[in-house]
This record gives C-alpha cells, sequence and structure tokens, in this order.
C-alpha cells in the first residue's frame, strides 16, 4: 500500500522536507498549505521537484471554514477556494482537505452544510480537484467522523468525500467501526497518528503532542483495519504535529516515520517483513574510553577479571560469571568519553535479527574486520549504540570470543553474575524513537513511560524487554536538550547476595554512592525491616523497593566518564527498576559530581 506523509510533520524548507520523505522511501506527500506560502518556489517547480524525487502531491491541505455559513461568507470563501483550485492545478495535486468549521460565525445546520459543500466540490470538480471532508475533533458543530460522514452522504457529490483522520476520531473516544459502514471509494484520504493518553484540551493535545503510530496509546492499527475492511486503497499517510519533531532533523524523523509505517503494515497484515528475532540475552556490553585504567578499576573490585584481549584491537574482555564487559580504548575520545557504545544480543537467528532490522530501515554498519574475525551482524540504534547479534558459544555460527585470546587472568570462582539491564539515555528529540525501534526492531516489550524528579528537572523513562527479562533495556531522556550531565548510562549487575557483593566491592577500594540518612528515616516508616536490616542497607547505600511480586535491593558505583554500575538483587519475581528510588539517587549523584568531580 502506498504511504505518504504531510510536510507539517518535519522540520526544514519545502524542499528539505520533499528530500527527506523521499530518501525515507514514502511515495507520496501532503504539502501543508504554510510550506507552500513560505517557499520561493512556484507551485510548477514544487511540482517538477516532487516528481524528480518520485513522490506524488497526494493532498493540498486545509481549506478551512467554509461550510454552513451565511450566504454573503460562503460567497467570499468559494472565491478562496477558486484561488485554491486553480492552484492545486499547477501543484499537480488532485485531492484537497477541507476541516470542519470552528468559525463562530457557522451555523447548526446539517443541510445548509451539505448544501454548501456540494457546491464546493462542483466548483473543485471544475478544476479536476476532489474534496475530503475531515471533522476536526474540536469542530464547532460537526466533530465526529460519522457526523461528516452523514454530511457528505447528504450533500451527494461525486467530487466530495470524507477524510478519516485517527486521532480526531481516537481522540473522542469514537468507535472506528462504523468507519466500515462507509463505501471505501468515498473515503478519500486517510491521515493517520498517534498520541500518548493525556487528559487535556484535545486542540492542545493534537497541536503539540501527536507521534508516529506505535509511539503512543492510541490503537491506530485497529482503527485501519476497519478503514481496509471498508474497500478504501488510497495511501496510508501521516500527519503528526509534534513539537520535538518541529525541531529535529527531518531526515532521521522521516525514517522514523517511514519505520512506524511498515510495523503499522506488518501489524495489519499487509506487509510481511522479516519475522523478528526477539534476543533471549546480554553476550557483553562494550564500553569505549580514552583511559581504561579507572573503568578497569571498578571492574576489578566488582570482583571482574580481565579474561582476554582482542587479537587486532585494543579491547578487553572482562568478566563475572556471564556478566561480560569489554574496555575498548581505541577510538578516540574526551577525556571524560567513558561511554557505554555498543550492547552484544544474544539472537536466536543473528542473520535473520539482521534482514528484520534493515527492512525496518535501521543502519546496517560496516565493520573493520582482520582475516578471520567473526563475521558478526551489527545495526545502529537510532542513539548510535551499536547493536551486534550475537551467537555465543552455538557450533556453525561466528562466535564473537573467537577474536580474543586468553590472558592469564582466569574469571574467579563464586557467585554467578549477570547483567540485568542496561540504561541507555537518549538524545531529547529520539525517546520516543527509539521506544519504537526497539520493540519494532528487537522485538522487545515496551513498558509504560515513567517521569522521574531530577534535582534539576524532569527525567522521562520507559523499559523495554523480552517477555522472560532475559533481555531488559532502560531508555531514559534526560532534563534539558543541553545537560551534560543527564547523559549517563548504567550497566546493572544481577547478584543474589547484594549486600555482601556491596561489602566486597567496598573492601576492595570500590566507592559506592553514599544515599542521604533521610532516605532511610522514610523507608523505616514505609516498610518494615528485620533486626539490623536496615542499618545494613544505610551503612552500604543499599536502596529498597518493594511490588506486588516481591522486592528490589540495589546499589550504585561512582561515575566513571558517563557510566556506572548498579548491584541488584531481584526476589521473588520483583519486575521493575526502583523507579521510586530514582529520585534519591539522582540527587545523591549529582551532589558527588559537584563535590569531588566523580
Amino acid at each position: 500500500m502506498r504511504t505518504s506523509i504531510a510536510t507539517v510533520s518535519l522540520s526544514g524548507s519545502l524542499t528539505e522536507k520533499l528530500t527527506a520523505a523521499s530518501r525515507a522511501g514514502f511515495d507520496g506527500v501532503e504539502i501543508f498549505e504554510n510550506d507552500l506560502l513560505a517557499s520561493p518556489l512556484t507551485p510548477e517547480e514544487i511540482r517538477a521537484r516532487c516528481a524528480d524525487l518520485g513522490l506524488t502531491i497526494d493532498l493540498y491541505q486545509p481549506v478551512r471554514d467554509i461550510e454552513a455559513l451565511p450566504e454573503e461568507e460562503f460567497t467570499r470563501a468559494l472565491r478562496r477556494a477558486r484561488h485554491k483550485f486553480e492552484l492545486m492545478r499547477r501543484l499537480g495535486a488532485d485531492t484537497v482537505l477541507v476541516c470542519s468549521s470552528v468559525s463562530p460565525r457557522a451555523l447548526d445546520d446539517d443541510a445548509l452544510a451539505a448544501e454548501q459543500l456540494s457546491r464546493l466540490a462542483g466548483l473543485a470538480e471544475d478544476h479536476g480537484v476532489r474534496v475530503a471532508y475531515e471533522a476536526l475533533a474540536w469542530g464547532r458543530h460537526i466533530s465526529t467522523y460519522d457526523h461528516a460522514w452523514r454530511v457528505v452522504e447528504s450533500a451527494d457529490h461525486p467530487a466530495l468525500g470524507t477524510c478519516l483522520d485517527s486521532f480526531h476520531i481516537l481522540s473522542r473516544g469514537s468507535d472506528p467501526k462504523g468507519i466500515e459502514d462507509i463505501p471505501g471509494e468515498k473515503i478519500f484520504f486517510l491521515q493517520l497518528a498517534d498520541a500518548p493518553l493525556l487528559a487535556m484540551d484535545v486542540l492542545q493535545w493534537s497541536r503539540h503532542y501527536r507521534c508516529f503510530p506505535g509511539q503512543g496509546g492510541f490503537d491506530v492499527a485497529g482503527l485501519v483495519r476497519h478503514v481496509l475492511r471498508a474497500g478504501y486503497e488510497g495511501p496510508l499517510s501521516l500527519e503528526v504535529f509534534n513539537d520535538v519533531f518541529r525541531q529535529s532533523e527531518a531526515g532521521p524523523t522521516a525514517v522514523d516515520a517511514r519505520r512506524s509505517l511498515l510495523t503499522l503494515q506488518e501489524t495489519v497484515g499487509l506487509a510481511t517483513p522479516p519475522a523478528p528475532a526477539a534476543p533471549t540475552g546480554i553476550a557483553f556490553a562494550e564500553l569505549v574510553t580514552p583511559d581504561a585504567a579507572p573503568v578497569s578499576a571498578v571492574l576489578g573490585a566488582l570482583g571482574f577479571s580481565r579474561t582476554a584481549r582482542h587479537r587486532g584491537k585494543p579491547v578487553d574482555l572482562w568478566q563475572r560469571g556471564d556478566a561480560r564487559v569489554l574496555v575498548n580504548t581505541g577510538p578516540a575520545e574526551r577525556r571524560d568519553g567513558t561511554r557505554l557504545a555498543a550492547v552484544g544480543l544474544e539472537s536466536p537467528d543473528p542473520a535473520g535479527a539482521a534482514r528484520r532490522a534493515e527492512a525496518l530501515l535501521a543502519p546496517v554498519l560496516p565493520r573493520r574486520r582482520a582475516p578471520g574475525d567473526a563475521a558478526l551482524e551489527v545495526v545502529a540504534a537510532p542513539d548510535g549504540t551499536e547493536l551486534f547479534f550475537c551467537a555465543t558459544g552455538r557450533p556453525g555460527l561466528p562466535d564473537w570470543r573467537a577474536d580474543f585470546e586468553d590472558v592469564a587472568h582466569p574469571s574467579r570462582d563464586g557467585e554467578p553474575w549477570r547483567v540485568d539491564h542496561l540504561s541507555l539515555t537518549q538524545p531529547w528529540h529520539q525517546f520516543d524513537e527509539a521506544a519504537l525501534f526497539h520493540r519494532a526492531v528487537l522485538g522487545l516489550r515496551p513498558q509504560e513511560s515513567v517521569d522521574v524528579a531530577d534535582p534539576y528537572g524532569l527525567l522521562r523513562s520507559r523499559a523495554v524487554s523480552t517477555d522472560d527479562g532475559a533481555v531488559r533495556i532502560v531508555l531514559t531522556v534526560g532534563p534539558a536538550p543541553t545537560d551534560d550531565t543527564a547523559h549517563a548510562q548504567h550497566i546493572a549487575l544481577a547478584t543474589d547476595d547484594v549486600v555482601a557483593a556491596a561489602r566486597r566491592y567496598r573492601e576492595a577500594g570500590g566507592p559506592l554512592l553514599p544515599i542521604p540518612a533521610n532516605y532511610y528515616d522514610d523507608l523505616a516508616a514505609r516498610f518494615e525491616f528485620a533486626d539490623g536490616e536496615l542499618d545494613k542497607y544505610r551503612e552500604l547505600g543499599i536502596l529498597y523497593d518493594r511490588d506486588a511480586h516481591g522486592t528490589f535491593r540495589h546499589c550504585y558505583t561512582h561515575t566513571v566518564g558517563r557510566v556506572f554500575f548498579e548491584l541488584v538483587q531481584r526476589d521473588g519475581g520483583y519486575r521493575g527498576y526502583g523507579a521510586a528510588n530514582a529520585p534519591v539517587r539522582l540527587a545523591a549523584q549529582h551532589a558527588v559530581r559537584r563535590f569531588t568531580g566523580g
């Protein structure tokens, strides 16, 4: 099925938007009137530019406040419309969007609205144009899709049909099943947008918080199924008003938009990309640093051993149980540039996972490989993190460990550890894109977003995971686009005894994040503990949480560059990440940075 995007969904000049839409693989565009008015190109030049880019102009929008008007005003509206239709002929667009009136002069008279829309359609037909009438959710008298359809049906003109917009339908809580009663040939256009579920004025909701399908809380796929059952054969088109998208680069936003439509088409049965191959575990986390000494000291204190070194690159493998951390000193970095740069994901089908990623527009990264190096599949996440699809120790498949040579530091015996979860801070404008990427490309299940109070703003967080919790990734976005302190990443290590692990780390010289005494006073009021239990937590800076399934104990190392480690103990099936403790942790980390720079 053809895909289209409204130019209002992207930032930049009209030519930048058209180029981004074409490169992302869209078939057509809706040209928003303001974009055309601000362009130095003539309509003929815009038409030629679209043709060169392989884009059709599927819709020109919008014409507003034109129906159910007093006759004198309607006559003026027709004059305005005639100019728009002549412009559309020059532009090469054959469908115009007409939104239901919000004018205080509009009359509550369906018969008059139908009669005037019929006259408008007659004028449009003379210019080779169709009129797609859309009910705005805040329309003065017509605000639902079924009401708009009744008016269109009453007008009974071949050049007049309806435009369905998922936001306007779903934001009002309308039942989309009635769409199936509309003849498919009278659905002239379909506009799609998702949105987070918010309790606010619908106009402000629409103008600032729409997002691409799969990034919000609406059942956009369910609505599309109803539209398809009605017999609609036009394009799936995105019309998204979003403050973040308006400030982001058009190219990546267009790719995110196209990925959302590819995923939507898969959901409703219109496309069959390679099946998802959900990861089954974390093979490794790779840190890039200009100086291995600080992070090596932390790993050593945590009980990790340097067990191997890459044959041809300055990369060391540190391991404790099933938890593996690569320390890479190759790329040039800032002095404080220790960062989590790559993640190895255990995959049941590495090649299949890469094929799906590529089909959903994830960049497949070239690798500099020496002869004999493992041929690993690797793609880039929206924030630039490299994702390796791994098959550790599986015969017949490339094994990343084959690129490493053992060193004389075998892994220590004792309690087996593993990576519980990874936390990756996203650029402020890519948070929703990252959530969709990890769900659609990697097959991870997203949880609800959580807002956490930071001393300098709000930190937004959303976890994605496999159903069994073998892979957990927490996506966060900091309180401000330019706040470098917000861009910390961390590796959470699972242990069966966090008290013992924290004590051993401290005894090995590792500093733990100090937690204010007020936190423990509050903890004593909220929960009951065994004698002496809370004293241990207070001594070691261990935080505590409980949900309906179990308990969670966790503590933190100091930050090295942009990375810190978390020790966690899950008991009884606890499912969360200690979000209730995050404000205390963030305040403590800010305090450490301020006074020690660590």
